[in-house]
């Protein structure tokens, strides 16, 4: 089966993208194995510039659009760690950049998207109104739009973050990464699948934004109206780039409560000394739900961000 991203793209989008990113540590934990009676290998994208794993993709849209298109600058909409990422990207080709966020987006994102210089629109927190808003000042400037997830650019330099971790461990047999709009899914998939295709790929998606597992269960894309989680960074819809990549190549989708999540980022916290946003610890509590289906393999998990609002911590 012929895939619209090749491996020669991501090769070339990680050498576009390595100067401007950390390489991120793979961390281990023996308590956290015991429980999950399996091998854990955590990606740490906390630990990535902008605090997410967006850094990729957003770096490699921004970096590979044409120099005309460039200048008159980008624009997205997101709740934050991809506008994080835009704005990045943004500043470092010195380029204008426009954000539409919704207005329950944490204080902690808005003051990164606003450090870097991006001029943010707020909007109402549904998938239409950033639309709709993002649209309105796409006529207005010109800019190029850059969708947090249905776009093969960005999902071309999130694959760079499962490459990764590949090469560092050669011995996977698993990695679980969290869904929402689909692009470090798809993104990972797609490296599994050129780099050590007998690696199975599976996600962890909250119950209140489940359209991803709703989509593989019916074989089409399927919307739920107003998503809601403590897991802000996965309530996207899915886009259907990304679902054209993740139908055939991930194995399942697990979905989890706000409750487990919670006691999932906690774990982390406790354990392993590190701040996880809720959205990271999505893929371990959903591992930790669906024991028997890792049971004594070796697991890469995506901890893909580390961007929470300390005033408002769930614990």
């Amino acid at each position: 089966m012929n895939f619209p991203v090749s491996l020669e793209e991501i090769q070339q989008a990680h050498q576009l993208v390595a100067p401007f990113i950390h390489k991120t540590p793979v961390l281990t934990s023996e308590s956290i194995n015991d429980m999950a009676g399996c091998e854990l290998y955590f990606k740490c994208e906390n630990f990535q510039k902008i605090g997410a794993f967006k850094a990729r993709g957003g770096l490699n849209a921004v970096l590979s659009l044409p120099e005309e298109k460039r200048a008159k600058g980008v624009l997205t909409h997101s709740s934050g760690n991809h506008a994080q990422a835009i704005a990045l990207a943004a500043k470092m080709a010195n380029v204008p950049a426009y954000i539409v966020m919704p207005k329950t987006a944490p204080q902690v994102k808005q003051k990164a998207v606003a450090g870097y210089g991006a001029k943010i629109t707020l909007c109402e927190p549904t998938q239409q109104s950033r639309e709709e808003n993002a649209s309105r000042i796409q006529k207005e400037t010109g800019a190029t739009f850059i969708s947090p997830y249905n776009d093969y650019a960005v999902i071309t330099g999130q694959a760079t973050c499962a490459k990764e971790l590949l090469e560092e461990e050669k011995d996977l047999e698993v990695i679980i990464a969290p869904v929402g709009g689909g692009g470090l899914v798809a993104g990972t998939a797609l490296s599994a699948h050129y780099i050590k295709q007998e690696v199975e790929v599976f996600a962890g998606e909250p119950e209140g934004a489940k359209d991803s597992y709703l989509s593989m269960q019916k074989g089409s894309l399927t919307r739920v109206d107003q998503p809601g989680s403590i897991a802000d960074g996965l309530l996207a819809s899915m886009g259907e780039k990304n679902f054209g990549i993740i139908q055939p190549l991930v194995k399942g989708i697990f979905l989890v409560s706000d409750d487990e999540i919670i006691e999932a980022m906690r774990l982390l916290w406790e354990r392993m000394k590190i701040i996880v946003e809720p959205s990271g610890a999505v893929p371990l509590a959903a591992l930790l739900k669906n024991k028997e289906a890792f049971k004594g393999k070796k697991v890469g998990v995506i901890l893909t961000g580390g961007n929470v609002d300390l005033a408002k911590l769930p614990f």
